[in-house]
Formats: structure tokens, sequence, C-alpha cells
């Protein structure tokens, strides 16, 4: 995603006038980085934008153990769970 001017801001100008970035965030769903010395130090971004992309997150991280678990399948890695049940008991000396 291209940054424009508005997406790039000084620490100093936020400090200055917060409420007017907020609403520009609010606004255009778009994070605003605001740097220091030329350099990004903190990204400020919508309260919704953000949780949707912690939901992206955790649904890419559950199509990747699905993934991982499929491919174990192919490559025979799997065991009946009442095997595996039994031998967990047997390590532990668990009676069952």
């Amino acid at each position: 995603m291209p940054k424009t001017q508005q997406d790039v801001q000084a620490m100093t100008a936020f400090r200055r006038n917060p409420a007017r970035f907020l609403k520009q965030v609010k606004k255009t769903k778009k994070p605003l980085m605001l740097t220091v010395n030329g350099r990004t130090e903190a990204v400020v971004q919508d309260a919704d934008e953000y949780q949707r992309l912690l939901d992206l997150a955790a649904q890419a991280d559950e199509e990747e153990g699905v993934r991982q678990g499929m491919e174990d399948v192919r490559k025979g890695r799997v065991y009946p769970a009442r095997e595996i049940l039994a031998k967990f008991r047997r390590d532990r000396g668990i009676p069952g």
C-alpha cells in the first residue's frame, strides 16, 4: 500500500493535535505512521481495523494448523488416539 504524506507524520505534529489525526485515522481506516527524527517509531490505527487484522491473523493460524494436519495424514504421521492415550498412561504409570 503506497504511503502518502498524510500516512506519515512527525510525532511532534501528532502531539500538537492528536484529535485531528485520530479523526483522519477513523475516517480513512488507514494507519498513521509517526516518526521521530525521520524514522518510524509508532503506528496509530483505528481500533476496528486493528481487530480486523487480529481476526485475519487468527484465521490464518487456524488454516495453517489444518494444512499441517492434512500433511501429517498424507505422510502417515498419525496414530489412533487409543494407542497414543495408552502409551501416555504407560509412560506416566497411570492405571487405566
